[in-house]
């Protein structure tokens, strides 16, 4: 394959609509490898590396596209695709003919609409601090969705984020939804009076989706950034949500999600929520539940926090969390019994470091060790980044894997490639996954997976071994991907599809313990 390229001079786009371009223009036959992105240094390394070094040195405000095509006409269309993919929609002009000056500044769009009060900042890391300061003078709320910024820079704008009474969501925020208005990586879900605040994006994405099913919806949905209960970032982003959420007469319930916090943070959050006079549901990932306290609601996974805030608002005693129903749990059993000599491993993909992480706890809890590339406390270090050893769960989302491709939830191919290669492996029993729905996402998740599955299930019969595999799929029928016809195709391939991720793990727990008993 030959090497082709193109760039764009002083233009920038965000992340997420240029990894869409990549995975779109990597599914066109007779293009290889594809990289588009902004032209930083860091960028240029990685393109290098795999092997798209240009033959131009652009500078790092320049966009670069590079791509191998089996031969000139198809790599020509491709960019052409491109070209249009970049090119704004809608911009004909006025009555005049005459096109407005395109906005190059925060100052000159506050400027053209007064309006505005909220900023998404997405740039590379070393200039999103400086523009989210200037988001902030401006009065202007702000989401990060860029990451890389220091943590001193985290720190020092949410301090000033909470003197000029804004709220400054991340950096690294990739999910939220303000005055229903998806934003990043967020799915579709009604209004109701439920505000969830996370410092996790999928997590936020399964208690959103959670609630929109149990029938109620949510007023808004915050994302803090993944360091904000962090030590030294002190949880200001949530607690400072918490007193907003209060204050506010359409948010009836709070919900807040974290991994675990440090400690002395954990305290000030809680005390925050104990003191904010309306009901809070808890969820720190593998912290230790407690029952009520001070109005304070502990929940024992993502989806049970949704569950807890659906009963509280009716005025109901919280549910324990839901066992797995009798169909499932004789579903994994006759499964299992199918199984092969020697097939003893569940072997996890995930799109969602959060369900990777939620995952680890509950096998952990369940008595089967587990490793990870994002290991949970108690879960060893990924032995081999290619492979799996034991029960494997691994984040897909990862840097680690990331670094100058499409996330997961965009371009699924090493997700996919990862499935095939633990699917061969004699050893794995469970082939367990997530599939991650909405804004930002893939728009066509079955395209290539359901070949996939159907491709694993027939190459271990050929080898008479047989396959559980276990699927979630996290979404509403209101995403641009609607839920409901995915979940049916997955069903008729064979995969077991859990209504929540605690519900996937459980089940392939359910699946481990069965090979034990035999």
């Amino acid at each position: 394959m030959a090497l082709f390229s193109k760039r764009y001079p002083n233009l920038y786009k965000d992340s997420v609509s240029l990894m869409q371009i990549s995975a779109a223009l990597g599914r066109t036959q007779g293009i290889g490898e594809v990289t588009v992105a902004m032209a930083t240094e860091a960028n240029l390394a990685r393109m290098r590396e795999a092997g798209l070094a240009l033959d131009m040195a652009p500078s790092p405000g320049d966009l670069v596209i590079a791509l191998t095509a089996d031969d000139e006409g198809v790599a020509e269309a491709a960019l052409a695709a491109a070209d249009a993919a970049l090119t704004p929609k809608g911009d004909d002009g006025g009555s005049d003919g005459m096109r407005p000056l395109p906005l190059k500044s925060i100052g000159m769009a506050v400027e053209r609409h007064p309006g505005s009060n909220l900023a998404l900042i997405s740039v590379p890391g070393r200039y999103a601090a400086a523009e989210a300061r200037k988001a902030l003078a401006a009065g202007l709320n702000v989401m990060m969705f860029s990451d890389n910024v220091a943590e001193p820079d985290e720190i020092d704008l949410k301090r000033l984020a909470e003197e000029k009474d804004r709220l400054l969501m991340g950096p690294d925020c990739g999910t939220a939804i303000i005055n229903g208005m998806p934003l990043g990586f967020a799915n579709v879900v009604r209004r109701g009076p439920v505000g969830v605040v996370a410092a996790s994006g999928t997590g936020l994405q399964e208690v959103t989706c959670a609630l929109h099913h149990l029938g109620t919806g949510i007023s808004q949905a915050i994302g803090t950034g993944g360091r904000d209960l962090h030590a030294g970032v002190d949880g200001r982003t949530m607690r400072q949500a918490i007193r907003m959420l209060a204050d506010d007469p359409e948010t009836s319930l709070i919900v807040l999600i974290s991994k675990p916090p440090e400690p002395a943070v954990a305290r000030k959050v809680l005390n925050a929520a104990r003191t904010c006079g309306k009901p809070v549901v808890v969820h720190f990932l593998g912290e230790t539940v407690g029952a009520t306290d001070g109005g304070v609601v502990r929940a024992h996974s993502l989806r049970h926090a949704a569950e807890v805030a659906v009963a509280l608002m009716a005025g109901k005693t919280p549910p324990a969390p839901a066992e797995l129903s009798p169909s499932l749990r004789t579903a994994a059993a006759t499964a299992a019994g199918r199984l092969a000599p020697g097939q003893r491993w569940v072997r996890g993909v995930f799109a969602g470091g959060t369900f990777c992480y939620e995952a680890q706890l509950i096998l952990l809890a369940g008595g089967s060790a587990c490793e990870s590339n994002a290991p949970a406390p108690g879960a060893t270090p990924l032995v081999e980044l290619a492979r799996g050893h034991g029960n494997s769960l691994v984040d897909m989302g990862d840097d680690a894997f990331t670094e100058g491709r499409p996330h997961p939830m965009i371009d699924p191919s090493l997700r996919d490639a990862r499935l095939l290669a633990e699917a061969a492996d004699p050893e794995t029993a469970v082939l367990l996954f997530d599939v991650v729905l909405g804004h930002g996402a893939d728009a066509d998740p079955g395209r290539g997976l359901l070949g996939i599955v159907e491709g694993a299930k027939a190459a271990a019969r050929s080898e008479g071994r047989e396959l559980v595999i276990i699927a979630h799929v996290c979404g509403t029928e209101l995403d641009p991907q609607p839920r409901t016809p995915l979940v049916a195709a997955l069903e008729a391939a064979g995969v077991l599809v859990a209504g929540s991720n605690a519900e996937a793990a459980n089940l392939a727990a359910h699946v481990v313990a069965c090979i034990r008993e035999e």
